[in-house]
């Protein structure tokens, strides 16, 4: 059965993560969610795995670390890609709320 158009809620409120699509059968292979992540904080380091990943920076700074301590700088107005097998963290650099929406795509 092939999915339908909606509309999601991407609001986080006071919560540190909202579950957008959780894949089928909400999809057919997206996942994705909305994070807010208060200054200093990290989501934990995780890989992608079979995935590709998109973040989309809503507002705020931080920095995406890789396991090989490479960073790339986020702030608000940046898509970052991610490829598959890629072990990383989000990191909240700023002074404010870290908010952002992932989307993730099996290959």
């Amino acid at each position: 059965m092939t999915p339908k158009p909606k509309l999601i809620n991407a609001q986080t409120g006071n919560r540190e993560y909202v579950r957008l699509l959780g894949g089928p059968p909400e999809s057919v292979t997206l996942r994705s969610g909305a994070v807010n992540l208060n200054p200093g904080k990290t989501v934990g380091v995780h890989s992608t795995e079979n995935n590709e990943e998109l973040i989309i920076v809503l507002e705020g700074k931080g920095e995406f670390i890789f396991s090989d301590e490479e960073k790339l700088e986020i702030e608000d107005g940046v898509v970052l890609y991610c490829p598959p097998n890629t072990e990383h963290d989000v990191k909240n650099t700023g002074t404010r709320s870290l908010k952002y929406i992932y989307v993730v795509a099996k290959t």
